[in-house]
């Protein structure tokens, strides 16, 4: 397991410098500035503004204060939210954020594996039919069309549900924008794991562990369950990759005050240092989720540790 956590950490520094460096050279390439405005500016006021922040540096040097800057956590000053620092925004946004996708994780993980094996122990039926439509509709539709959508049926038709903001900070301002986020993944772990299992209750060792009288139950707990789970570690990674780009998405349809927000906002204005600083930490986060869905997966399986 060491020489694991070893050889994903040697890959892991260089992968999270490619990111930055390569985020850093888009966004100096992509079209407008920071200061540019309705109203321009005086070249006087841009020249100074752009001195000040270090933007009329040649590029390579930009880089190299950037990166030496983040050696030391220092994320740099935002240059719309002039009052703030970036790792003051991160800080506000970034707590929001991880609550959203862990509990969008944990629904999506939870709700997808009890799918995936309500379908696989009535394989080649109705249910196991009807199960994995509805896990392919849920993978198809993406967060921008189920988020407005049931933002639409629960919130405004109904009134069950608040659609805006965090309100008072209780977990009902939480549960739409947490179903639209997991239910696509949810959709993913549900086919993984219907696929995995299916195969599994096949194999020779679950025939011999039903004809000698074990109960299905601990059959499916004891034989079953822990190499069914292989695919759906493998696939922890990516799909907290893919809570994080939706958080982007789903935030904004809800208005939440989280990264995703200031990320959007960021990117619209031109502000270097925070989306840089956005990008960064979601790609370190997305580094260290595969990290631990790696280890995951040696623990299942062990001839992944040598």
């Amino acid at each position: 397991m060491f020489a694991l956590l070893l050889r994903r950490l040697l890959t892991a520094i260089p992968t999270l410098l490619c990111v930055i460096l390569a985020s850093f050279i888009l966004m100096r390439l992509a079209p407008g500035g920071p200061f540019d405005g309705e109203r321009p500016l005086d070249p006087l006021t841009r020249t100074a503004l752009q001195s000040a922040y270090g933007l009329d540096r040649p590029i390579h040097e930009q880089m190299a204060l950037y990166v030496g800057h983040l050696l030391t956590g220092d994320f740099g000053p935002s240059l719309i939210y002039r009052d703030f620092t970036v790792t003051q925004l991160i800080a506000q946004g970034l707590p929001i954020s991880l609550t959203l996708g862990g509990l969008a994780l944990i629904f999506a993980l939870v709700g997808g594996v009890v799918l995936g094996l309500y379908a696989a122990v009535r394989a080649g039926g109705w249910v196991d039919e009807a199960t994995m439509l509805t896990a392919t509709l849920l993978t198809a539709f993406p967060t921008f069309v189920t988020g407005p959508l049931l933002a639409l049926i629960f919130g405004l038709w109904i009134g069950w549900l608040p659609v805006s903001g965090l309100g008072d900070g209780s977990i009902a301002h939480l549960v739409l924008p947490v179903i639209a986020l997991a239910l696509p993944i949810m959709g993913a772990v549900a086919k993984l794991m219907r696929a995995s299992l299916a195969t599994i209750l096949t194999q020779d060792h679950i025939r011999t562990a039903r004809a000698r009288g074990i109960a299905p139950p601990i059959i499916l707990i004891r034989h079953a369950m822990r190499p069914a789970l292989v695919p759906v570690a493998s696939y922890i990674g990516p799909a907290a990759a893919g809570l994080l780009t939706g958080a982007v998405i789903v935030e904004t349809v809800f208005a939440l005050p989280g990264l995703g927000r200031y990320f959007v906002q960021g990117a619209l204005n031109r502000d270097y240092p925070l989306v840089l600083g956005v990008v960064t930490l979601y790609a370190a986060l997305i580094i260290l989720f595969n990290l631990v869905a790696d280890l995951i997966y040696g623990w299942l399986d062990p001839r992944m540790r040598g």
